[in-house]
């Protein structure tokens, strides 16, 4: 039997940066009812080499799949591997969770990727701001702002970058794609134009990029809650925060607003 070479890599062509960033959300936006169990919202930037994401990540996912279904076609959700049903409820069973839960771990532990988390406590916000704007569109705008940063240090300056998030519906993603470019064409901290492009998927795409993205999401907004408890989901994706030049994670790969 004949095998179809392996070709390497390609470059991206002129234009276009090195990276991806893949975009999730733990918890809703809405600040009339706050939900007294969970009243934070963190959206989180997940920064992937595409050369890594093609080679390693993808590959590596789809093997784990394989593992537990026998195919690569299941979407990996946290709520539902939390509370577990349809494809996931062979998860009650105490054995396969844990072995399932250790793979997800070396997943994530594996992961090449640069963290940005924006952390927005919904009580506060709503307390310091008259009139405060969605948490949705200034958590972008501050996550973008950090990622741009990274991006700098990467030497993408000036290089396409694609953001891409899931699809929330029509109105959701019209307001958002209107804050994504204000922000992009100026509007922003920085003052200049961040070169991103924005890439919205329905929530039904197998991604494998913000599959784990939606893995690490919700670890960061219980650790904000209980940082005294044990969170070993938090504890390996603290490792992989954008850092300042001495190490600081704090305002560069973590931002807690307010």
């Amino acid at each position: 039997m004949s095998t179809v070479p392996q070709t390497p890599f390609e470059p991206p062509p002129p234009g276009f940066g090195d990276y991806l960033v893949f975009v999730d959300e733990s918890g809703d936006h809405e600040l009339s009812r706050i939900d007294p169990q969970y009243p934070v919202f963190v959206l989180l930037f997940c920064i992937l080499r595409k050369d890594d994401y093609v080679s390693h990540v993808c590959p590596s996912l789809q093997r784990f799949k394989f593992e537990f279904w026998g195919h690569d076609e299941v979407v990996l959700h946290e709520h539902e591997i939390r509370k577990p049903h349809g494809h996931f409820l062979f998860l009650l069973q105490k054995t396969l969770r844990e072995r399932f839960l250790a793979g997800l771990s070396a997943q994530i532990q594996n992961l090449p990727a640069s963290i940005v988390a924006v952390v927005i406590d919904k009580p506060a916000f709503v307390s310091r701001y008259h009139q405060p704007v969605s948490p949705y569109d200034y958590a972008m705008e501050t996550g973008l702002e950090r990622v741009f940063r990274h991006m700098e240090s990467q030497g993408q300056d000036g290089r396409v970058t694609p953001v891409i998030v899931e699809r929330r519906g029509r109105r959701e993603d019209d307001e958002l794609e209107l804050a994504f470019r204000r922000v992009c064409d100026g509007t922003n901290a920085l003052h200049k134009s961040l070169p991103f492009q924005l890439v919205m998927i329905p929530k039904t795409s197998n991604s494998a990029g913000l599959q784990l993205t939606d893995l690490m999401a919700r670890p960061v907004g219980i650790h904000h809650l209980g940082p005294n408890q044990t969170n070993r989901a938090y504890e390996i994706i603290e490792t992989k925060f954008h850092r300042s030049p001495a190490g600081s994670i704090e305002g560069w790969g973590i931002k807690l607003l307010p």
